[in-house]
């Protein structure tokens, strides 16, 4: 007699063995930590034990460590025929609100497949800091919004935390000077409170250089070695340097990436584009 799997306990124990957590499964999955714990212990059941259970932390077994692999193949080949077999059922108009700095390194491929996948849908694309993004969200001007904050201050399904790091020219001198010159892109940059606190609790003096809105323009004033800037690591241009500790800057903390869904918003077209956008995530995690 055939015996199928539930796809859903494999999904819970691949997401929670990605993010380390059953808590931040739950978010990734709009589950409670407890469903989440069910759903793991139901796989259990079958498989043995898949986590060493160490207060907070989560490691896996050795049955975890080869069921992960498997695991991870098999929801991408169901991921990829659920997409097929729906393929040319979603329609409709998409409005997306992304920070500028995500839009090219992490957005770029992500919209690409999507608009292949779902070339009926129309797609836009609002590009603001993170808390501009997250008013127009609140006023229905967007449909959903990837942004940038804080661990653990949203509620916002949390897809990456990357480290916030100091950017200077290649070989410059700007970190040296006093006030440090400073170009947080915009006066809205989520960054901006961070940073500058992170500068007032080490007593260091500085000053605002060009803020026009404009990453672009951003990068043009460090990399001319008129100022540095905070980006997160995997969005920095290869042609500008992260500054090392020894630099005499002060360490900045890591930034979540939280996908925002409008609560009014349940069109098919949208929730596509989560689960594309938590695929592309998960992708570039791993290629990172």
């Amino acid at each position: 007699m055939a015996r199928n799997l539930d796809i859903a306990l494999l999904r819970a124990f691949v997401t929670t063995a990605e993010h380390g957590s059953m808590t931040a499964a739950g978010h990734a999955l709009h589950l409670t930590q407890g469903a989440v714990s069910q759903q793991i212990a139901r796989l259990e059941a079958l498989s043995g034990p898949l986590f060493f259970r160490d207060h907070r932390d989560l490691r896996l077994t050795s049955a975890g460590e080869r069921l992960l692999g498997d695991a991870q193949r098999l929801l991408a080949v169901h991921d990829a025929l659920w997409t097929a077999m729906t393929e040319g059922t979603v329609e409709g108009t998409v409005r997306l609100g992304a920070p500028q700095d995500l839009v090219g390194p992490l957005l770029g491929p992500i919209l690409k497949a999507y608009a292949q996948a779902h070339p009926q849908v129309e797609l836009t694309l609002l590009c603001a800091a993170s808390p501009d993004l997250l008013r127009s969200l609140k006023r229905g001007e967007i449909d959903i919004a990837l942004v940038e904050e804080l661990p653990g201050t949203s509620r916002g399904e949390c897809l990456a935390i990357e480290r916030l790091v100091w950017v200077g020219a290649r070989g410059g001198t700007a970190h040296q000077k006093r006030p440090l010159p400073v170009s947080m892109v915009a006066e809205t940059c989520a960054f901006r409170p961070t940073v500058f606190n992170a500068l007032r609790k080490r007593d260091l003096s500085w000053r605002t250089v060009f803020e026009n809105g404009s990453v672009d323009a951003t990068a043009a004033t460090v990399r001319s070695d008129l100022a540095v800037t905070a980006w997160l690591a995997s969005t920095v241009p290869p042609e500008l340097d992260i500054l090392p500790p020894e630099s005499g800057l002060p360490l900045l903390p890591g930034f979540a990436i939280n996908l925002h869904l409008s609560p009014n918003q349940n069109s098919p077209a949208v929730s596509e584009l989560a689960r594309h956008m938590r695929d592309g995530l998960a992708r570039f995690r791993q290629s990172a």
